[in-house]
Parts: C-alpha cells; structure tokens; sequence
C-alpha cells in the first residue's frame, strides 16, 4: 500500500503545489459516511494535501478543523432543484478560487451538483457508495445512478460494487472496492479500562456472571430487533440478559412495538431497551454475544466489525456485505436473515463456547479486523485512488506538469 506521505509524480506534478481535495458531504451530524469524510481530512492533511470540506454543517465541523481541513457551509443536502442549481453554481466558483483537482461526493443530493459542478472544470469526479439505495419510487434509479458516475467510483464492499454493476451499468474497470475501516485504538480491548466496564454494568443493572447477549443499532425496523427478540423468546432462557443498544432517533411508534413484543413474550426481565451509549467499546466488551440482525442486506455493517475488533463473538445475517466481514464459525457465525429460529440456535452455540474457545476465537477476530479493516487502510487505499485520477489528469492534459 502506498505511504500516505509518499511524494509521486501524481502529487508534485501539479505545478508544483499540494493536491486539493473538496469532499462534499449533506451535514456534519453523525454517522458513517461522516466518519469516513473525517478520517480521510486527516490523512489528506498527514499526506501534505489541501482538504476542502463542502457541507451543511452540524456539530462534527469542529473535527475537520483540527484535522487541518477548510469548511464551507453550503446547502448541499437539498434535494430542491433550484437549491442544486444554486450550488453547483457556487461549487464551480470554488473549484476554480481554489484550484480543486479532485471532487468527492459521498451522498446522493449533493452529488448531482458536484458531478455538474466537476464536468464544467478541470477537476475529477469520484464517488463513494455507502449503501444499496432504496428502487422503490419513481425516477429512484435515474437519482441514485449519478453515484455510479464517477471517474472513479469506491464502493465499500464487494457486494456494493456488484450492486452499482448489475443496477446502474457502471463500468467495472472504473470502481474500486475499499472497506470501512475502524479505529483500532479506540476498539481495543487492552485500552478499555475496568472502571469504564464497571461503570456501564452499574448503570445497565448487570449481574456479575449473567450472559449477554447485545443488538447496536439504532431502533429501525431493518435493523432487525424484533427478530432478535423472537430468537431470545425460544431460547427459552430467564438467566441470561439481552441489551438492545441504540436510540429511537425520535421512532417513539416503533419503540413501542417492540416494547410491546417484550411484554407479549413474557421476557421483561431479560431483554431490556437501554437507549444509545457513548461508550461502545466499553459496551461490546460486556458482550457475551453481539448481533447484527439487520432484515436488508447492508452495504458494509460497522457493528460487525467494531464487534470483532473487540474480541466478541459476532452473529450476523448472511446476506449484503457481512459474507466479506466474518469468518465464518472462526470469527463469528452468518445465519439467514429474518429468521428467528436459526438466530437463536446460532446464539445457543456462542453462549455455549467455554473459555478456551472464546479465548482463540477472540484472537483471531481481532487480528482480522487489524489485517483488513483499519481506517489506516482505508485511508491509504482513498489516497491511491486520488492519485490514480491525478495520474489519469496529467496523461490527459488536465493538469500542468
């Protein structure tokens, strides 16, 4: 993999000036997609690159700042036509007050002005596709093809690259697939201390020596929790304890559904709502068992990985990208989605390791997620395919040698 800080031809053949990068995201919230925005900000700056960050803004800005990265706020989540108009033409004046080379778009509104935006310079175009985007409406597929659009196209997955091929005909010698990655120093057990351990069993009313079984996930209805309530109900077990970690984000009708679910399968002592959690390697390593239920297929599954890199058993349904992330009965279990029974035999066999197995087991799925899912490898592989493009620029001409 290359150094991020390798000068090449690609970086100094721009005149004699830094690369700039304009990623262009909705908001500054929260979430994946926002994560990996940051990340790539701060290998940009390690690289020497200039990182622009185009953006609605939101609470994360503060992180792209002292990441060395410049933000400018624009409306760039609207999906309102003149609104887009609007900004693809302010994006073209920045691409040129900057001296923009390349142009990330990572979400679908904003992308369609920054392709426009890109096409009426000289700068490059490339996408990320962060999920299998939903067909249902009309007019869906022409909206979510211009993320298959791109000079180059970075899938995070295997499955999402199949997907952008098979749905929107993108052209496979133009997509390139790169994982998530995580932060392996905030996901490691030897970093998390007993007082953080004790401090969220206190606050969850654990009972030293009782197994648990965890769901992280925000409380939506794909994310599965009510088959995984269903799976705890033929267990048929009233000594272990099951955590659904995750916030309503203000779904109060589904939160009821499953709250009712409990009451209806008698299994209010054992499975229990605890709302979101800002400690969640704490969190995993309380985990005897962490499941990932999801009922449609996800284009990469962070939890699956965060779960691993944590030492945990991992139980996850057998269909998007979670084939390319588990080890199968190495590293964790697949099980078929939306079924209830397997889940539960799934979990029957992780609550039933003894020691020893968990011990091997946990080896193995922290050394996977260290060989294959660190943000330092997704970062490099990001960086590769920003000079791939500046390479391809040069050869055509773009770009001042």
């Amino acid at each position: 993999m290359t150094d991020l800080g390798d000068p090449t031809i690609s970086d100094r053949g721009l005149a004699s000036r830094a690369p700039v990068v304009m990623q262009v995201v909705p908001s500054l919230v929260t979430g994946g997609v926002e994560r990996g925005t940051v990340d790539m900000a701060v290998a940009l700056a390690e690289a020497g690159w200039r990182s622009l960050v185009v953006s609605s803004g939101g609470p994360m800005t503060r992180e792209f700042l002292r990441a060395g990265a410049e933000h400018i706020e624009l409306p760039v989540q609207s999906k309102n036509p003149m609104v887009m108009r609007s900004n693809t033409e302010r994006l073209i004046a920045l691409i040129r007050e900057h001296g923009v080379d390349i142009v990330h778009a990572r979400s679908r509104a904003p992308a369609w002005s920054a392709r426009r935006a890109a096409r009426n310079t000289d700068a490059r175009f490339v996408t990320t596709i962060h999920a299998p985007y939903n067909l249902g409406l009309p007019l869906k597929r022409l909206y979510n093809s211009v993320m298959a659009d791109g000079d180059r196209v970075i899938a995070i997955s295997a499955f999402i690259a199949r997907h952008a091929v098979e749905t929107y005909r993108a052209e496979p010698e133009r997509i390139r697939v790169i994982h998530r990655g995580i932060d392996v120093d905030h996901f490691d057990p030897a970093r998390t201390s007993a007082e953080r351990l004790i401090k969220l069993s206190t606050d969850w009313r654990l009972a030293d020596g009782v197994p648990v079984i965890m769901l992280p996930g925000r409380l939506t209805r794909w994310k599965g929790q009510s088959v995984l309530i269903e799976a705890i109900a033929k267990l048929g077990r009233d000594d272990i304890r099951c955590l659904i970690v995750g916030s309503d984000q203000g779904r109060t009708g589904y939160r009821r559904e499953l709250e009712a679910l409990i009451a209806k399968r008698r299994l209010e002592g054992v499975v229990h709502l605890v709302g979101d959690c800002n400690d969640m390697p704490a969190a995993l390593m309380l985990a005897d068992a962490v499941v990932h239920a999801s009922t449609d297929p996800e284009g990469f599954g962070r939890v699956i990985v965060e779960a691993q890199a944590m030492g945990r058993p991992i139980v996850a349904a057998d269909h998007g990208a979670s084939r390319e992330l588990v080890l199968p009965e190495q590293t964790g279990w697949l099980v078929p989605p939306n079924a209830p029974d397997a889940l539960a035999t799934a979990l029957k066999t992780v609550l039933a390791l003894d020691t020893d197995d968990r011990e091997d087991l946990a080896s193995r799925a922290i050394k996977h997620v260290r060989d294959h899912f660190t943000k330092q490898t997704m970062c490099a592989a990001t960086m590769d395919v920003y000079r791939e493009v500046l390479a391809e620029a040069q050869a055509d001409g773009d770009v001042a040698a």
